[in-house]
This record gives structure tokens, sequence and C-alpha cells, in this order.
């Protein structure tokens, strides 16, 4: 029979007075209660005083006579939400990395798939916390890889904890007090113009595919050319106007690529991703333009830039150690683990009150043939 709201009150009080501490998911189950429903009795016990509230957690007041309040919780039994578009290509190593952290910690991560529906990812996150969820690692669906003015609120408003992943949000958007993780795409896309620099490269162009990673790889690369006086080259099309289908991309990536060799204004060039280039070289061969000879290559992603028929010079981002690092940052705001970056401090550091953190995992740069210069592996 269906607990009314007071009968709910005294049994959760009942049973935290019992345990001294329990995770809101074990309440909810104990109950037959959603983990929405319960938060928000914990919410109206915790405004009297008569529970308190840990991320994750309902803990006895430590003023009253039952069991102490616990320093921190064991990740054991901590469900861990994580919402990206897609479990494919990219984001595998992601989320594999985020689950090899959650479960060496003991804890259990689940998966919601957005597929950069509209909407989508807030309907994910509220079936995972209504499912269990204690935290979310979210990669919502934004086209720039931030939020646009009014998007993304609901990431904010969470009660829970929020990391967010391979996302970031610009200052005083209430998403960029949220922690997050990602990889630092403009120092990617910098590192590789500074090596076809270094293999005297002057006229580098970028060829990006519309997704959320092109503005930081743009920026990247127009720091760097400024920062290396390099000879600016005339930009892409695809950067004024996006593509209208993967035909029309590579179309017009290649007229571009082509029409820039031809002229001597282009010797190298930047692709993301090594997907695309892997379908570009052939073609530009065909047209005439040798790789690395008349045109050094690199690729940005690396998932397959070393399976290509010659092989590809590629920006690797730590993708894996993305996830890690974000499912750790996570566990210890759950109060189960110690903050992302450890080392002197980390005590102090963990927990629901210690300063959010901005961490950028830097790419690193694989060399292979595509670029001109002796592989490295």
């Amino acid at each position: 029979m269906r607990l009314h709201v007071d009968q709910r009150h005294e049994r959760v009080l009942e049973l935290v007075r019992e345990h001294g501490s329990l995770r809101v998911a074990e309440l909810a189950r104990e109950l037959g209660m959603s983990a929405i429903t319960l938060r928000r009795d914990v919410e109206a016990l915790a405004s009297r005083g008569l529970v308190e509230r840990l991320h994750g957690a309902v803990v006895w007041p430590s003023g009253q006579p039952r069991p102490a309040r616990a320093a921190g919780l064991p990740a054991a039994g901590l469900v861990v939400g994580m919402v990206v578009p897609t479990t494919e290509y990219y984001y595998a190593d992601v989320v594999r990395g985020a689950r090899e952290a959650v479960e060496a910690a003991g804890a259990r991560l689940t998966i919601g798939l957005s597929r950069y529906l509209p909407d989508e990812d807030a309907a994910q996150a509220r079936r995972l916390l209504s499912t269990g969820a204690d935290g979310l690692l979210l990669t919502p669906s934004w086209e720039r890889g931030c939020p646009e003015p009014g998007e993304g609120l609901w990431a904010a408003e969470q009660e829970t904890p929020v990391v967010l992943v391979e996302r970031s949000a610009p200052l005083g958007h209430p998403a960029a007090r949220l922690d997050r993780v990602r990889s630092d795409h403009a120092h990617g896309a910098a590192e590789a113009v500074a090596h076809l620099a270094g293999l005297g490269h002057r006229a580098i162009a970028l060829a990006v595919q519309d997704s959320p990673t092109a503005p930081r790889l743009r920026a990247g690369y127009r720091a760097a050319v400024r920062a290396l006086e390099l000879t600016p080259v005339t930009a892409s099309p695809l950067d004024g106007t996006p593509s209208r289908s993967e035909a029309d991309r590579f179309e017009r990536t290649l007229e571009y690529l082509c029409e820039g060799v031809a002229s001597g204004e282009v010797t190298a060039a930047i692709v993301h991703s090594d997907a695309d280039a892997i379908v570009l070289i052939p073609r530009l061969q065909a047209r005439g333009v040798r790789v690395p000879e008349d045109l050094a290559v690199i690729a940005y992603d690396d998932e397959v830039a070393g399976l290509a028929d010659l092989p590809l010079t590629a920006v690797a981002p730590d993708k894996r150690a993305v996830g890690a690092a974000a499912a750790r940052l996570l566990l210890s705001r759950l109060g189960a683990a110690e903050p992302a970056t450890g080392g002197a401090g980390a005590e102090a550091a963990g927990g629901s009150r210690a300063a959010r953190r901005h961490l950028d995992i830097l790419p690193v740069l694989r060399v292979r043939v595509s670029c001109g210069a002796e592989a490295a592996s």
C-alpha cells in the first residue's frame, strides 16, 4: 500500500536513526519509492533539522544521540549516471575510462544516450536520477561544445553533484560553476601547427568538420599561427558555411586543399577528423597532390589514423583519461574518493564543499608518415 507523506517521513527517520547514514538509492529501494520523491522528502526533513544531507546520502544529525555522522561514504553501492551523445567512436574511450574508475572504486556506472536529439540530455539525466543515480557525468549535445544563452540551465540546477565531460560553459553562465573535465583541443591544434612549423612549413591550412570540437580547434590554430608568425592562409569555406552533407563536406574540402596547393598558398594541413583525412588523401592523390611531398597532413583524433594505408600523424586526445578523471572527481564529490588531481591537500579538497575544479587534459602528437617527418612510433 502506498505510504502517506507523514508515514514516509517517519519511516525515513526510523531507518536513518537505525543505521546512522544511508544512501538515497538504498532508502528508495527499501521504501519502494522513486529517488526523486525520496529526495523531496529528505529535503523537507533536512529543512526541519531532523536529518542531514550528504551528496548521495541521508545522515542522522551529528548533534543527536544516535550514530555520529560518517566522514565519508564508501563507494560500494554508489551509482554514477553518465549521459553521452553516443558510445561509439570518440566517446567509446571516454565511457571506458569512466567505467574503469567507477568500478575500481566499487561503484556502478549507468549510461544514458542522447543521440544528439533535442532535449534528450535532460530527459536521460532525469531517468538516471529516478532509477537511483547518486551523481551525474554529463556531455550535453551543445553544438559548439558550450551552451548558447539560455541553454543548459537544467544542468546547473541539479541537486546531485554534476561533472561536465568534454564540455564547458562560458563565464557568467550558471553551468560555468560546475566541475568539468575536458580535452584541451586548442592546445592539441596548436601543437600540430608548431610541429608543422618545425618541419619548415609557413602556410598551414585547417580543415575541420562542424562539431563541438571545431571552435576550440580553430582557436588553438589561430593562436599558434599568430604566435609563430606564420603566413595566414585563406580559411576553409566550411568555416563560413557548414556542409550540407558528408559528400558536400568532402568535395568542398578537397577543392579547398587542391586549390591551395596549386596556388602555392598551402603546403600543410590539419584535418579533423582522421576518418575524414583517410577519405581525403586518396582523392588528393588522384588529383595529383602528393602526401606528404606536396601537402603534409596531420589528422585530429587518432581513432584510426595509424591504420591508414599512409599512416597519419595525428593529435590524440587522451579520451580514456578524461573519462577516468571525471569519474574520480564525481566520486570525490560523493565523499567516496579523493579528488581527480589527488596530491597534497586532497583530503581538504574532497567532498561537496570543496572549490569546483576545471581540469584540462592535454592531447599528445603521434608522429607517423603523413607529415613528412620520420615516424616516432
